[in-house]
């Protein structure tokens, strides 16, 4: 039956027409499901090309030294926004205010929904850094992600689907770390074998004792503004990812959001389900992760370190904020 319809249309001259009817259809209800009209947004929109979006509204204790980071690192050429899924905060208001950047606020709590709506709005942005508020970045980072893109791309053996820094407490950042620091055969005797994998069963996800290793307890390695100076003096090199990349610091173009046909948004507060898509993406498509050697960046724990780590960090501050 679609088969004849296809001819019938064909020879009225209407088949495209039709199709092009259709087609606009699907978008327009892609675009309603997808982009939130429920939205309190704080706009200093200054059209730039390239915008940093951090997911932030659980985790007040961090705000301090992860925003002083952000601002201290961020170049003239990027926009920030902030964006709190689900609530509204009167600080990251504060703070989005007295940095000038934006805040965007959702009632619903869906984080897909959330950064398809702020990429969205940045109708200039060509370039999404995309980072979670637990997430510690260091010097550099910014132009460090973009050289890595545009090196990969025009230098490097895959197509680009997204890059990304080198996390310690990651399932791929933390075995590079290990080599790159000798501390291989230390780990292995105080935990495990690592290898390239998160997930429940291993250490990298589950143990708080893991987590405070990496950020530098009983001195294994050094703060991760060190670690990221050491690894910056290096030449330019990446690495391809084969592994499912837990997403809490990435950039990609928007051209790409626009061939995965934005976040998918699902029931629920969608926690993990961008990751999951577009890792998938990646994989189905053959568009590599791409991370940096040379930007190495923290992240606070797994959900199952983070009642310890919040202890830690609470008690050991300065190995979280900016040493120099």
């Amino acid at each position: 039956m679609k088969e004849l319809i296809k001819k019938i249309t064909r020879k009225l001259g209407i088949y495209d027409n039709i199709k092009n009817f259709f087609n606009n259809k699907k978008r327009k209800k892609r675009y309603k499901q997808c982009i939130s009209k429920k939205i309190k947004f704080e706009n200093r929109i200054q059209n730039k090309d390239k915008v940093c979006l951090i997911l932030a509204g659980y985790k007040p204790f961090l705000y301090e030294i992860i925003f002083k980071r952000v601002k201290k690192f961020a170049n003239e050429d990027i926009e920030v926004c902030i964006l709190s899924s689900g609530l509204y905060s009167e600080e990251l208001s504060y703070i989005a205010k007295e940095n000038n950047w934006s805040y965007l606020s959702q009632k619903e709590n869906n984080v897909s929904k959330i950064q398809n709506t702020a990429i969205n709005l940045y109708k200039n942005a060509k370039y999404i850094y995309k980072l979670d508020e637990d997430i510690f970045i260091t010097k550099n980072y910014f132009e460090t992600l973009m050289k890595t893109m545009e090196d990969s791309e025009k230098n490097g053996e895959y197509q680009v689907g997204f890059v990304a820094p080198t996390i310690p407490i990651n399932g791929f950042g933390n075995l590079e770390i290990l080599k790159k620091f000798g501390l291989v055969e230390t780990y292995t005797q105080m935990f495990e074998k690592p290898k390239y994998a998160a997930g429940r069963n291993r250490m990298i996800e589950i143990n708080p004792e893991v987590a405070k290793f990496f950020w530098g307890n009983k001195d294994f390695l050094p703060n991760i503004d060190k670690m990221n100076e050491i690894v910056q003096k290096d030449s330019l090199s990446y690495i391809a990812c084969p592994i499912r990349f837990s997403i809490g610091a990435i950039m990609f173009k928007r051209t790409f959001w626009e061939e995965m046909n934005m976040f998918d948004v699902t029931k629920g507060n969608g926690m993990g389900r961008d990751e999951e898509q577009i890792c998938k993406y990646c994989m189905l498509n053959s568009k590599a992760i791409i991370v940096s050697k040379n930007s190495i960046v923290g992240h606070l724990g797994f959900k199952n370190q983070n009642k310890e780590m919040k202890k830690y960090f609470l008690n050991n501050r300065k190995l979280f904020d900016i040493s120099f």
